[in-house]
């Protein structure tokens, strides 16, 4: 019974010390997402999406005066069958229902997938917005996944990006899209509903490179 004991005080001893080991290895300075990533590259997410969070008015309305996003375009195409047909999500701006699919219709939009926690993101998003407001460009709509809708708020403020976004709070345009796990993602969705990922470059770094990209997935437009 004795030396049973002592293996059991042993055994405790050991998972104490490892434990002890793993805290004082777990990131503390915010450098690391939620898969573990480095913040200067792609972050991984979850390999089953999950939606965002949507405050109610009462959070967001301040926090929308100092972000001041755009609203979103709400379209009034037909939408084609396919594709993002019969999915609705909020807006950022003021959580009105946007059906894409009609959004889409009227002519070819870069959806952008992007969260607060995502360090590429942060990088990425002020050269979609100069793309976004140059001569010529097509239209960008911001996609929120994964995140809170106040954090969103709070880094569009932080970077002052104000295109248009909303807030995938079911995880539908992921889940239509069939995005792999990582962050940020940018596709060019077409009136028929097609969506292409594009993947040179992973991550923007300037609006040259955005309509660069455009006019290599829409020649002759």
């Amino acid at each position: 019974m004795r030396e049973w004991g002592r293996e059991i005080k042993a055994t405790v001893v050991v998972v104490v010390l490892a434990t002890a080991a793993v805290i004082a290895l777990w990131p503390r300075d915010g450098s690391l997402g939620p898969g573990g990533a480095d913040a200067s590259s792609p972050q991984p997410w979850d390999a089953n999406p999950r939606g965002s969070v949507l405050e109610g008015d009462a959070v967001l309305e301040p926090l929308r005066r100092r972000a001041a996003p755009q609203p979103c375009p709400q379209g009034a195409g037909a939408p084609a069958a396919g594709g993002l047909t019969g999915v609705v999500v909020p807006c950022l701006a003021d959580s009105r229902p946007v059906e894409l699919a009609a959004v889409v219709a009227e002519g070819p939009v870069l959806l952008n997938l992007w969260a607060s926690w995502c360090g590429p993101c942060r990088e990425e998003m002020p050269a979609l917005a100069e793309y976004a407001s140059s001569p010529g460009a097509i239209p960008v709509v911001g996609v929120n996944v994964q995140d809170r809708a106040s954090d969103a708020l709070g880094l569009m403020a932080e970077v002052g990006v104000r295109y248009p976004s909303v807030v995938d709070v079911r995880g539908s345009v992921q889940e239509v899209l069939g995005v792999p796990p990582v962050l940020p993602l940018t596709y060019l969705v077409r009136p028929d509903g097609s969506a292409q990922r594009i993947t040179d470059p992973l991550t923007f770094r300037s609006a040259e490179e955005v309509a660069e990209a455009v006019d290599r997935y829409l020649p002759g437009r």
